[in-house]
């Protein structure tokens, strides 16, 4: 008998290991693939796009706002793993009669390494992910030993959606993700994801500003269009997986931020 807290700090009780787990995030489901839980996975979201393998023979479960219920009874999982931002509260406690539901609860770089260590041993690969771990510290390390030789902290809007303009905040997981390129959130100062006009964008002036590939997908036309607004700002596409999920992607961000530094393009 298993017992824990999820990231909320409720009670979670497991009998023995799991062996039939629905996972209803992206992030954490490329998490579970890369500590070696492919047999035990047996549903994913329709957003769960990593690994390619899982996302083309897995049964998907609806979208991580929208899960079918009944489709998640049908598999009777032994456990779900959830997420309080990306998921409906409603739901999670539908699907808590059904199954013990592990919930994360992600706002930074310390919280996604917990969420790890968690999920390991919630789910017996508790060597797999201390090795997971040890990677992204150590990788988390290079990035900051190439900063300390930089003297620049650019000013940095981060663009989530467009139709209304909406940034990252102070208190999201990409926001410490900023921080570990060294940069300053310009609207560190406002919560979650705020909305912004082109005339309070034009006002912060940022060095930087970086429209993410997801939840929107920006595309060069937007960069045009905004560069009519910041002229003096420069504006790139970024990988927005690089940037929010946490998990096992983290060991590829880390990289991905080393290589940006190093040819300039921020």
């Amino acid at each position: 008998m298993f017992r824990c807290t999820d990231q909320l700090q409720k009670p979670i009780l497991l009998t023995s290991a799991p062996t039939r787990i629905v996972s209803l995030v992206p992030s954490q489901t490329e998490l579970l693939a890369a500590i070696g839980l492919n047999e035990e996975v047996i549903g994913i979201t329709k957003f769960c796009v990593h690994p390619t393998h899982w996302f083309r023979h897995k049964q998907r479960i609806g979208g991580t706002k929208n899960v079918d219920i009944e489709k998640i009874r049908a598999l009777q999982p032994d456990l779900i793993i959830a997420n309080k931002e990306e998921n409906v509260q409603e739901q999670v406690l539908e699907l808590e009669k059904i199954a013990p539901v592990w919930t994360s609860d992600i706002h930074s770089i310390e919280d996604a390494l917990s969420m790890m260590q968690s999920v390991g041993a919630l789910t017996g690969k508790t060597a797999e992910t201390t090795s997971l771990i040890t990677t992204i510290e150590e990788k988390r390390m290079l990035l900051q030993k190439q900063l300390n030789d930089s003297k620049k902290r650019l000013r940095v809007v981060y663009l989530i959606w467009k139709d209304p303009y909406m940034a990252a905040g102070g208190d999201s997981f990409i926001d410490t993700m900023l921080q570990a390129c060294g940069w300053e959130n310009c609207l560190g100062n406002r919560m979650r994801y705020p909305e912004i006009n082109l005339s309070e964008l034009a006002q912060l002036r940022p060095d930087l500003v970086l429209l993410s590939s997801e939840p929107y997908p920006f595309q060069q036309k937007h960069i045009t269009a905004l560069q009519q607004v910041l002229p003096g700002t420069k504006i790139v596409l970024a990988d927005g997986e690089m940037f929010s999920w946490y998990g096992s992607r983290m060991a590829d961000a880390f990289d991905y931020f080393r290589k940006m530094l190093q040819e300039a393009v921020w």
